[in-house]
């Protein structure tokens, strides 16, 4: 242990997750809530069965470069922090802090809160809740999975394995299910084969761009690269199979969602999975019960997920001296970051009864994604340093980076849209705010060194 790690007496993160944890943290944060209402939006912007379908199918095929950058950028660096370590390495401590800074106080922690209210939601299905009832169950649910993610890396790595096979289950359920009851005409039947070419070149490239949110998510293993065992191994496998897994998900689904109803009932219903299994004769009578269930499920694993990975960055970012130290600390008993654990966990808590602030901490989702492109491109800038000694190389590199950055572009740009303003005025309030706060730790840094 360095002189540095005895002072603010930390101890090391053991590697003691494997294969199975890297699949499970990757499905469980990229398959969400997200799924049960952009299946709708895709249907909308695509305009037919068959390319709802296709943009599906091609929107996860291009998702994939993104994890082969993050499958190679983990296995060079195999340590907690994932983008903070890679733009550190890349020679920007300033980006990397500012990347750390970002996410601490204006994407992860609103993250958590946004999920537990969304399953208290779900669960006022079954027990009606609302108000201060609906928003205290959204705390109870974040201090149990803290404390689940708190005691052990290993049982929370258990329990997001079994919860992330829970919500796939459902969804094979009803795939499976759905396919027998399929009307091949309805599949069909709303193809536009005939008529201008260029107008269905135009909806599915609309249809491919809806797709992108729901297959965010798949890098949050490389959080925790620090944490699994042979890294070198299972973050690539982790990760490429992890794509592949929710593309054959979301592919399966959307195919028995075109043979069950048609593309305009399913551009218009604001629910179109229970609209979908109303459908399937088992399960029919039972639909909403099924669909609460399994969004309870989906959005748990997610949950938890995010409060297993998440602090990680924070972690990283003390160790280095680019963070209050207290959020190094690992617990002596646990071997846990307990201490960023906690603190994010009681930010989430304050948002949860302040809607209005987290609503306005989602303009910074520009900022979120603009990280992520430059992630992609820290690749160029290392692929000649020394230190950069990948494990894992990913075929096809500059154009699998200039998919993954494409991609996120396009995210970027709608997201723009969206909300051109506050987005500028989030990315300035970031810089302003964070670069000072980068300044006064550097120098703290240099001052400790003399």
């Amino acid at each position: 242990m360095s002189n540095k790690n005895q002072e603010v007496g930390t101890n090391e993160l053991k590697r003691k997750l494997g294969l199975g944890a890297v699949i499970a943290l990757g499905v469980g944060t990229t398959v969400g809530s997200g799924i049960f209402s952009s299946l709708g939006e895709v249907a909308g912007a695509a305009g037919s069965s068959m390319l709802l379908v296709l943009a599906f199918l091609i929107g996860g095929l291009v998702q994939i470069p993104a994890n082969f950058c993050y499958a190679e950028l983990a296995s060079a660096f195999p340590e907690d922090g994932g983008q903070y370590v890679y733009f550190k390495e890349a020679g920007s401590r300033p980006l990397a802090f500012l990347c750390g800074w970002i996410s601490f106080w204006a994407t992860d922690p609103p993250s958590i809160s946004i999920m537990a209210l969304a399953i208290a939601n779900y669960l006022g299905f079954f027990v009606p809740t609302e108000g201060i009832v609906l928003r205290m169950v959204a705390v109870v649910l974040v201090l149990i999975f803290m404390v689940v993610h708190l005691r052990s890396v290993e049982s929370g790595g258990r329990f997001q394995t079994v919860i992330t096979a829970l919500k796939i289950i459902p969804f094979v359920l009803i795939i499976g299910m759905g396919i027998f009851f399929i009307k091949g005409e309805l599949f069909l039947s709303a193809t536009p084969m005939a008529g201008a070419a260029a107008t269905g070149f135009t909806a599915l490239l609309a249809g491919i761009s809806a797709t992108t949110w729901s297959f965010d998510g798949m890098g949050a293993p490389c959080y925790m690269s620090g944490e699994i065992r042979e890294p070198e191994k299972n973050m690539p496998k982790g990760l490429i199979l992890t794509a592949i897994i929710v593309l054959t998900l979301y592919v399966g689904l959307t195919v028995a969602a075109s043979g069950l109803l048609s593309v305009e009932e399913l551009a218009a219903s604001e629910a179109p999975i229970a609209l979908m299994a109303s459908k399937i004769p088992v399960i029919g009578s039972y639909a909403g019960t099924v669909v609460a269930i399994m969004a309870i499920i989906v959005v748990v694993g997610s949950l938890s997920s995010c409060i297993m990975f998440q602090p990680r960055i924070e972690y990283a970012m003390a160790k280095d001296g680019l963070f209050f130290k207290s959020f190094a600390k690992v617990h002596p008993k646990y071997e846990t970051p307990y201490f960023s654990i906690i603190v994010q966990c009681a930010v989430a808590i304050i948002l949860i009864f302040a809607t209005s602030l987290s609503d306005l901490l989602g303009y910074f989702t520009l900022v979120a994604l603009l990280k992520n492109f430059l992630t992609f491109g820290t690749i160029i800038v290392l692929r000649n340093k020394p230190n950069y000694k990948p494990t894992y190389r990913m075929p096809a590199r500059f154009l699998m980076i200039g998919i993954a950055m494409f991609m996120t572009g396009t995210l970027i740009w709608s997201t723009f849209v969206w909300a051109p303003i506050p987005g500028i005025i989030c990315a300035i309030v970031a810089v302003v705010t964070g670069l000072p706060v980068y300044y006064f730790w550097e120098k703290k840094n240099k001052e400790a060194k003399q």
